[in-house]
């Protein structure tokens, strides 16, 4: 069976608020597209550290990634969206852990005093952290996801997000990883965006996302 988010025009099941019953209705966007313009949504930025930018191995296009996450941030602030980053804390001997020089948030997108900042030891944001709570005094709905790393932290949190019923937005030209053994950089990135955004997530560029002006 197809997903039901596909991106191009899909037939959704809308629900009858008269009888109650699941009609056919067609739609050309999934009818979350407009929380843009409203204070449930928040820019999550996943593990964007100094340590992803080590000469030795650094992420994949990781300037290109830093300049276009970078934008996002600025428009989400100028319109009121909430910016929550997602800090990985390594542990032992990782390159990732709080008294290491690869712990800090990179300079080029560090948050600000009024941004909040949540520190994870898994590859789900959302494992034994305070993230669902922070979303929901907040009342946010809406997730808008970009960092690092695509199959992992990205991956993981995406899906999780879904299940627990958030609307997630993926910018596909804002995340990145590394080559590995098998896949370039580039084709793991393509990957899933392709099949995250078959059920999970909605795929936008950074460009088609359209942040409006917050409402209270």
């Amino acid at each position: 069976m197809q997903g039901f988010r596909s991106r191009s025009k899909i037939t959704w099941l809308v629900a009858s608020q008269s009888s109650g019953v699941a009609v056919a209705g067609l739609l050309t966007e999934p009818p979350w597209e407009k929380a843009y313009m409203h204070n449930n949504t928040a820019l999550v930025i996943i593990d964007v550290q100094l340590g992803m930018f080590d000469d030795s191995d650094p992420v994949y296009n990781g300037n290109e990634l830093l300049a276009t996450i970078g934008a996002l941030i600025s428009r989400a602030r100028t319109s009121g969206i909430s910016v929550i980053y997602i800090q990985h804390d390594g542990g032992d001997n990782h390159p990732l852990r709080p008294d290491k020089p690869g712990w800090p948030i990179h300079a080029a997108i560090a948050p600000t005093k009024d941004d909040l900042v949540i520190r994870k030891r898994h590859p789900d944001s959302f494992q034994e952290t305070s993230f669902q709570r922070e979303l929901e005094t907040r009342g946010i709905k809406h997730l808008i996801v970009a960092g690092i790393q695509t199959e992992c932290c990205i991956d993981t949190t995406c899906r999780r997000a879904y299940s627990l019923g958030y609307d997630v937005t993926l910018v596909q030209d804002a995340h990145s990883t590394w080559d590995t053994e098998y896949l370039k950089a580039s084709q793991i990135i393509a990957h899933h965006n392709q099949v995250l955004g078959g059920w999970f997530v909605t795929v936008k560029t950074a460009t088609e996302i359209q942040f409006g002006k917050h409402q209270s």
